[in-house]
């Protein structure tokens, strides 16, 4: 058994298992294929840490693992090839898939993420906002309000403003911008179809996010799609506009359980719970299909104006490593073992500086990534798999 001194030491429930197709269980004899993209920005700091931690749980679980070291993303792959998707890239990920495995990524600009999501039908993203106590204080939020904080995000990625056509022309009156864009029903069923039964899994609460007054055809397709299903897996529906929500969110995070939202407003709520984090440095999360194909990324893009200096929080990464590793490899106990790390590094008063309290002395990216390595070590030195 594993030693757990953390309160939440026990593993969670695979997200995928709430898809049309749920993930199947990973036959751990095999092959583990990892497609890794470092990415741009900070990626080439934080994603090295998590990959060192990967290793080790690879060597100690005994786990075969195989890395294929991706090309560029984002906008040096934009630069090189003309697309922040490129067709090596494209081609790269194929074959990862085709081999039951899945993409590891660090941040991608431009239009990266849009792209491998329309490329791949990755309709489905988890964002999960779960605080954790070592952290009190650390953030802009009251602790008060801040513990009450325990809810998933959902957000449809394949329809809306992200995924739409646009055009840019001279006009009488100078230049004008057009951007069309579309949610079909099928679509919208099937992520409040998932949004709906992980709600059910849980505490039985789902909350749509929509904006009536502003998107009054696309939030009457939502309204009437969402009622049906809610009562078909008996959860509670409630609804909220964008704005309410996001001042929610903050004001009073418990009300949250399971939230679901067409991709804008999804991207709004992510980036604004981690606030409740305390950091965008640890904000992650996992785009899925239905054929058992994920990406995993952080939340906090590739955060240029540090990038070098190697102060970058790599929480998010491994925290994405660890649902990687749970969700597409159907190996909970990694993710377990990696937050118990991060946890314990954090208990021990080792931060980066965005999280740091006043007074408290930070570390740099790769003395935190060591700190969470030695305590990795510890745990796994009472772990016999």
């Amino acid at each position: 058994m594993i030693s757990r001194p953390m309160s939440d030491g026990n593993a969670r429930p695979r997200l995928t298992s709430v898809l049309q197709t749920p993930f199947a269980s990973f036959d751990r004899s095999r092959d583990h294929h990892i497609g890794v993209f470092v990415g741009e920005g900070i990626g080439e700091e934080v994603v090295p840490v998590a990959v060192r931690l990967l290793e080790r749980l690879g060597e100690h679980f005994g786990r075969r693992l195989v890395l294929h070291e991706g090309g560029l993303i984002g906008l040096p792959a934009k630069i090189e090839s003309g697309s922040s998707l490129s067709e090596a890239v494209k081609a790269q990920a194929r074959e990862v898939f085709a081999l039951g495995g899945a993409l590891f990524c660090g941040p991608g600009g431009d239009r990266f993420v849009y792209e491998v999501r329309r490329e791949f039908d990755l309709y489905c993203k988890f964002t999960p906002i779960e605080p954790f106590p070592e952290l009190r204080g650390a953030g802009s939020v009251r602790d008060a309000t801040v513990a009450k904080a325990d809810m998933i995000a959902v957000r449809e990625n394949m329809g809306g403003i992200y995924q739409g056509e646009w055009s840019d022309e001279r006009g009488d009156d100078g230049r004008v911008a057009h951007h069309r864009f579309h949610y079909r029903e099928a679509d919208v069923c099937r992520i409040l179809e998932v949004a709906a039964r992980l709600a059910s899994t849980r505490r039985g609460s789902l909350t749509i996010v929509l904006k009536p007054g502003g998107i009054p055809s696309i939030t009457h397709l939502w309204r009437d799609c969402a009622d049906p299903i809610a009562r078909r897996f008996d959860v509670r529906l409630n609804e909220l506009e964008i704005d309410n929500a996001v001042y929610q969110l903050i004001a009073d995070p418990g009300q949250f359980d399971v939230l679901v939202s067409p991709n804008m407003f999804g991207d709004v709520l992510a980036d604004c719970g981690a606030l409740l984090l305390a950091s965008r440095g640890l904000s992650f999360s996992g785009n899925f299909n239905d054929s058992g194909n994920g990406v995993y990324q952080t939340g906090h893009g590739a955060a240029r104006a540090i990038a070098g200096m190697g102060v970058a929080n790599p929480t998010g990464q491994i925290l994405s490593l660890g649902m990687m590793l749970r969700e597409s490899f159907d190996w909970p106990e990694a993710d377990v073992l990696l937050r118990a790390a991060v946890r314990q590094t954090l208990a021990d008063g080792i931060v980066t500086s965005d999280v740091a309290a006043p007074g408290q002395a930070p570390v740099g990216t790769a003395e935190f990534g060591a700190a969470v390595g030695d305590r990795l070590e510890r745990l796994l030195d009472q772990h016999r798999p």
